[in-house]
């Protein structure tokens, strides 16, 4: 049984039952720490290896954490979080416990969701004032927003929002009439809810591991 613990993100300390594994198909558990919980599962490597499978059942875990007990806040890692030992990962918690406990108070009952416009072949768009449009739009039901890589000719706008949980429907209703309004021209790619990847600022060194 190996001692290294795939950390996936941070919650309130709470019993934890979900129905999903980890990454390399592990179970989860929680390292608990006063009133914090790091999600965990055991794993044999240090450096666990970015497939597909795995960065999906990464982000598959923090996607149940955030539904399970009705709604639940986290503090997302990066994927390939590992530490050595239960120990080294408690260390982390005493040590960050200001910060992690900052970042659940500001997130709280908050979900992260994306939303991307492609062209459509052939379309030629007024692409300055689509995303000033758009952006407006969707700042009026959304608490602060991140701007993400254009990294295709294609690409006309790729952000983040951070959205109340009471708010989500009325963020999918703006996302909607957006896509019906420029349908005739762009794609509109809508995903989430994920954990705050783009919105939280605690950063880990490797001599923290």
């Amino acid at each position: 049984m190996s001692s290294n613990r795939y950390t996936y993100g941070v919650i309130e300390q709470a019993p934890l039952d979900l129905d999903v594994t980890g990454v390399d198909g592990a179970p989860i558990e929680t390292v608990d720490y006063r009133s914090l919980s790091a999600v965990v599962s055991e794993i044999g490597t240090m450096e666990p290896e970015r497939t597909d499978e795995n960065a999906a059942a990464h982000d598959e875990v923090l996607r149940a954490v955030l539904q399970s007990d009705g709604g639940r806040t986290v503090v997302p890692m990066r994927f390939g979080m590992v530490f050595k030992t239960e120990n080294a990962l408690k260390n982390i918690l005493r040590n960050g416990r200001v910060a992690f406990r900052r970042s659940l108070n500001d997130l709280d009952g908050m979900v992260e969701l994306g939303v991307k416009l492609v062209t459509k072949d052939e379309a030629t768009v007024d692409r300055p004032a689509v995303v000033e449009d758009v952006a407006t739009r969707l700042r009026a039901v959304a608490d602060t927003e991140a701007g993400n890589d254009l990294y295709s000719d294609r690409l006309v706008f790729n952000r983040s929002y951070l959205v109340e949980r009471d708010d989500q429907t009325a963020f999918d209703d703006a996302v909607a009439a957006i896509e019906a309004e420029y349908d005739e021209d762009l794609h509109v790619q809508y995903n989430g809810p994920w954990a705050p990847y783009n919105f939280v600022d605690i950063e880990i060194g490797a001599e923290g591991r």
